[in-house]
């Protein structure tokens, strides 16, 4: 095949409907097939970039080195500019020539076929959203037509496949042109009967959310979007230029010295038999070490695959009994589709925890290929969750535990390629770290059961900073998606914040407080995120997206004041069912 061979929109679309994985980078068309088994960032994050131009991602996440060998995936090249496709784990709808034959019969030679972004099309008659989107505002929304136009999940995700996306079974006989503005005037205007007020009710809070977006963010067209796009891409280019990418390893020093520190006095106070003494030290020792596991999975510290993976898995699994694996698993996803309901495995806590309303119509997780559903339990619990986040965090580390082995113990977890030996080696130091803390320190080191258990609560319970930290800076921000229009630089900027400290607090922190920045550019070493803050603030100004920023305090009211007014949404949504039981009339007006 000729590499430099121009593939149309319709050809590529053609070759992801055979099942095919194809990525736009840089101008050039990659087939991924034969890499995404041996990916050591998943599978699933070249799924999420199938049929899009994945330029950014693709950069901002390889060395210069993987870069370059990505030149052998190469099949043909495009005709800028691209539109972006969704992709099929998204729910996207693809044909081949040969679907297209069998249901309109084979296309003339001087006319070229709908493509699958071509659902997106809106007709010029189309009428008004009332009650949810302003005139002004429509054609900002157009570009979310994809997202209305999505295959159920039932045709998208195969039953008997794995969860693999079943493209066959998602194509329908002909393309189908939708009209966002009159679906989504259906879902909120007509009279449901009470099975289906909770999707009329979810379809109308999630426009709402949308609209908000719209209002907030820059314009979703092309001319902008791609203007925002090349200004990152200026920044990036600046980033490598200024050596932002070049770790100083006498930060990692001073780390490394703090970590000594708060481990020997654990060590000391055990000895001593000051068993609650140790354990909170033992608490900060897990608590600032995970911060450097952090950086290893990203690859920030050599930007050496090896080295760093090498050093996540001593921290995370040998040193704290936690998957690194399980970690880079989900948190690759989470980068890529960051705060999608459907798809970010870091925000689906149903029926503990709801930060958007997308879920009170169950949602289908792709990450875990499991419905979560809307259940009596989430009416409960969501209702209540502002008052229930802060004793949950102090007990998540327990959950971290059940996490790390299902996942060792799962399919997912089995890499091929140069990844393949990262299993065996979290296995076996996840092993040591039981025998260590379980046998050693907690059965014979010290005396009584009452000690044991007070042992084991203190020093988890008080790790609950960590996981609070981990929750701050995306949990009190938007889950709406906003369609495939959507630059990389803006998506992250929306569904991330910062946490303002001064600089002698960043060690508390451990560059957490610097996620907006970090989810821009992640593998840049932590010790020059704050340098790096100020070009992004620059960034932010001149294309006119939001730079959250909040103190720590307001950051955790932000949080609750968000996890609250979902929870009154939820308590609205049972007052509607209550009034359609009693009168048989929708409550939504």
């Amino acid at each position: 095949m000729d590499r430099n061979q121009v593939l149309t929109p319709r050809a590529i679309e053609s070759l992801i409907a055979d099942g095919h994985y194809i990525v736009i980078n840089d101008g050039h068309v990659l087939r991924l097939d034969g890499w995404s088994e041996k990916h050591p960032g998943g599978k699933l994050a070249i799924r999420h970039m199938v049929g899009r131009d994945a330029t950014d991602e693709i950069n901002v996440y390889h060395s210069a080195k993987t870069l370059r060998m990505m030149a052998a995936f190469r099949i043909g090249r495009i005709q800028p500019p691209w539109t972006n496709l969704t992709p099929p784990i998204r729910g996207g709808v693809f044909r081949t020539y040969q679907d297209e034959e069998e249901s309109i019969g084979s296309p003339s030679d001087d006319e070229e076929p709908p493509l699958a972004s071509d659902v997106a099309s809106v007709d010029s008659s189309t009428a008004s959203l009332e009650c949810a989107v302003d005139d002004e505002l429509k054609p900002d929304i157009e570009p979310l037509i994809r997202t209305i136009s999505k295959t159920t999940e039932s045709d998208a995700y195969g039953s008997d496949n794995g969860g693999e996306i079943n493209h066959r079974r998602a194509f329908p006989a002909k393309a189908h042109v939708f009209d966002p503005y009159s679906e989504l005037k259906g879902w909120t205007d007509r009279p449901l009967p009470q099975d289906q007020t909770r999707d009329a009710f979810t379809a109308q809070t999630m426009q709402d959310e949308i609209q908000k977006d719209l209002e907030n963010y820059p314009s979703l067209d092309a001319t902008t979007q791609q203007n925002i796009t090349k200004k990152y891409q200026a920044l990036h280019q600046r980033v490598k230029d200024e050596g932002f990418y070049d770790c100083r390893y006498i930060e990692y020093g001073k780390e490394c010295a703090r970590y000594s520190l708060l481990f020997a006095v654990f060590v000391v106070s055990l000895r001593a038999e000051w068993y609650m003494t140790s354990a909170v030290f033992l608490a900060l020792f897990w608590q600032q070490i995970m911060f450097t596991a952090h950086d290893a999975g990203h690859r920030g510290i050599t930007h050496n695959f090896v080295f760093d993976t090498l050093v996540g898995l001593f921290i995370a699994d040998f040193c704290c009994g936690l998957s690194l694996g399980w970690w880079k698993s989900s948190h690759n996803v989470h980068h890529l589709v960051t705060n999608s309901p459907e798809h970010d495995p870091d925000i689906q806590n149903c029926p503990m925890f709801v930060t958007g309303p997308t879920f009170f119509k169950s949602v289908r997780s792709s990450y875990y290929d499991f419905t979560f559903p809307w259940t009596a339990a989430a009416e409960f619990l969501v209702r209540y969750q502002q008052y229930t986040y802060y004793p949950t965090m102090f007990i998540a580390r327990f959950n971290l535990y059940i996490l790390s082995w299902l996942h060792l113990l799962s399919p997912r977890s089995q890499n091929l390629g140069s990844a393949s030996w990262t299993r065996p080696t979290e296995i076996g130091f996840m092993l040591c770290y039981w025998y260590l803390f379980g046998y050693l320190l907690l059965w014979r080191g010290i005396p009584t059961w009452t000690l044991r258990v007070a042992f084991v609560l203190v020093s988890h319970i008080l790790t609950f900073p960590l996981h609070v930290q981990i929750t701050l800076s995306h949990w009190a921000t938007s889950t709406a998606d906003l369609g495939d229009a959507e630059s990389f630089p803006q998506r992250q900027l929306r569904t991330t914040m910062d946490v303002d400290c001064p600089t002698w607090l960043d060690f508390v922190h451990g560059g957490l407080q610097f996620q907006a920045v970090h989810h821009l550019f992640p593998r840049v070493p932590r010790h020059n995120l704050r340098k790096l803050q100020t070009l992004v603030k620059q960034f932010c100004a001149e294309t006119g997206i939001e730079y959250k920023i909040l103190g720590f305090v307001d950051g955790n009211r932000e949080v609750l004041s968000r996890l609250g007014e979902v929870g009154k949404q939820v308590e609205m949504l049972v007052q509607c069912q209550k009034y359609m039981a009693e009168t048989g009339e929708s409550g939504l007006h």
